[in-house]
């Protein structure tokens, strides 16, 4: 399975947003200066790989590339010309080298590193499925405690960020959907039934948008990770099992999970984000980072046509009013460093050990410009010793769980428990965990601001969150008496927190 992470703070977004452009291949490179045809291609004869091929948006250009894929032994699964994304199959080994020479052409390259047969996550550690003797229990206690739903007294991640006041205030509008970017959802799970949007709802997997009914769900049952993040943003108060950060507001899915592998790769992602945007979803969660490579670097020309092509799937989203929100890693890294070690890529092949620099090598799409990226707390507050961090980095944090940070709960369970497939439900940690609270509570300031653009939403969300500042001495996240992170900052703005925990009863106040 695979992973994800981040974005700057508004202060620093200008020079962040400026060079990552640049590097994105907008400036006059070698494509604008090569030859009218393109050279011959070579025979294919090497493994089929997927591509994408990133270009101008004329008429003329596009018409030209599709001429050169041709020519180059390339098979196109879909073009996307508002942003001038072609997905392509080829089993010519120099068919990116042929198309990074084609006029119009910005940039082109590989989305994986092994031949295609016929992407992942960022929770930390294996699910723990509640029993049923487990749910009796829990049951009774929440119908002592007074709480709407029967598994709710669990839910200790509700009550840190005041979303069970919150749905007494506004629940949530029903003109606002949150699309899952995931494995997939069970939207037959009684929880999800009521708050799912088929028509928003769609299989991305291999770059084409794939409608048919059920499409959107899960290819096994162990792919539960999608059908947990729906729950935690907006399982109904209905009086079955949880309830959702937004629990009125309605949730759709777009599957971009390889059936396989689990793997989220470009084309699927690229796929998704131009799919949310024409079917009006007003925010997409993104708990993952595009595969096979956790960080990928502007100077590799394959790793750069990844972040080129999800960059002006996600830029174009923004531009018809989506927000996207994404999950920081679970790495425990710290993303404002300059050296960081990614021993996991490509997580499609062989991967090797490498260092890079998370300014000039980045995880997509979290670090792209306009994503909201969010870390992990615990029910102390504290960061969740996996999260990672880092000054200018991190946007806001919400609950995403902690096994070290034990809640006065029935089960005291310091992971979120949500809902599963099957009708199941089952506890996880990780900032896929606190991304799809964030998502929850824009979802609930959509609500309240229907017509708060992507970032008049993102600023909504800074604007109304409570931040703990560093902590006071030094963090010590597993309790082993070892330092495992430097907090950098101060009380409003810092390194673990960006501007603080997301706190849902504000959003509706």
């Amino acid at each position: 399975m695979a992973h994800l992470r981040s974005r700057r703070r508004l202060a620093l977004a200008v020079p962040v947003v400026l060079s990552l452009t640049a590097s994105l291949g907008f400036l006059p490179g070698t494509a604008s200066a090569a030859p009218s045809t393109a050279p011959m291609a070579r025979t294919a004869d090497g493994p089929e790989l997927a591509y994408v091929v990133n270009a101008r948006t004329d008429r003329h250009t596009i018409a030209s590339v599709q001429q050169a894929i041709a020519a180059a032994d390339g098979t196109i699964v879909v073009t996307y010309d508002r942003i001038g994304v072609f997905v392509v199959h080829s089993a010519n080994p120099d068919f990116a080298k042929t198309l990074r020479t084609v006029p119009g052409v910005q940039s082109a390259g590989a989305t994986r590193t092994a031949p295609l047969t016929a992407a992942g996550t960022t929770d930390e550690g294996a699910a723990q499925y509640l029993t049923k003797d487990q749910a009796a229990r829990l049951s009774s206690a929440s119908a002592a405690s007074g709480e709407s739903e029967p598994l709710e007294a669990d839910q200790w991640d509700l009550r840190a960020i005041g979303a069970d006041q919150a749905a007494k205030i506004n629940p949530g509008s029903r003109k606002v959907t949150v699309a899952v970017i995931d494995t997939g959802v069970d939207d037959t799970h009684p929880d999800l039934a009521p708050n799912f949007s088929a028509s928003q709802s769609a299989s991305c997997v291999g770059g084409k948008a794939d409608t048919s009914y059920g499409a959107w769900r899960p290819a096994k049952p162990e792919h539960y990770h999608g059908t947990h993040v729906a729950g935690e943003i907006a399982a109904a108060r209905n009086g079955i099992g949880v309830a959702g950060v937004a629990p009125n507001v309605e949730v759709s899915a777009i599957k971009v999970a390889d059936p396989v592998s689990e793997l989220f790769y470009p084309e699927s992602v690229v796929c998704a984000f131009v799919f949310a945007a024409d079917h009006g979803v007003e925010i997409t969660n993104n708990s993952y980072y595009v595969d096979p490579w956790l960080y990928n670097c502007m100077d590799d020309p394959d790793q750069r046509a990844i972040v080129d092509a999800v960059n002006r799937a996600q830029r174009y989203a923004q531009r018809k009013g989506t927000l996207s929100v994404a999950s920081a890693g679970n790495s425990n890294d710290d993303l404002d460093s300059h050296s960081l070690a990614d021993a996991s890529s490509p997580d499609d092949s062989t991967a090797v050990n490498r260092t890079v620099d998370p300014h000039e090598c980045f995880d997509v799409p979290t670090q792209l410009p306009g994503v909201v990226t969010v870390s992990a707390t615990g029910v102390s507050k504290a960061k969740s010793y996996y999260s990672s961090y880092g000054d200018g980095v991190i946007d806001v944090a919400a609950p995403g769980g902690d096994k070290y940070q034990i809640p006065d709960t029935p089960s005291k369970n310091g992971r979120i428990l949500s809902t599963m497939p099957g009708g199941q439900y089952g506890f996880l940690q990780g900032t896929s965990m606190a991304s799809p609270h964030v998502a929850g509570v824009a979802a609930l300031l959509k609500s309240a601001h229907p017509w708060a653009s992507p970032d008049q939403l993102q600023a909504l969300l800074k604007a109304q969150a409570d931040n703990p500042g560093c902590p006071a001495g030094p963090y010590d996240g597993n309790g082993d008496g070892v330092v495992d992170a430097t907090c950098v900052g101060g009380k409003r703005v810092n390194g673990f927190y960006g501007f603080g925990i997301v706190n849902a009863l504000r959003a509706v106040k």
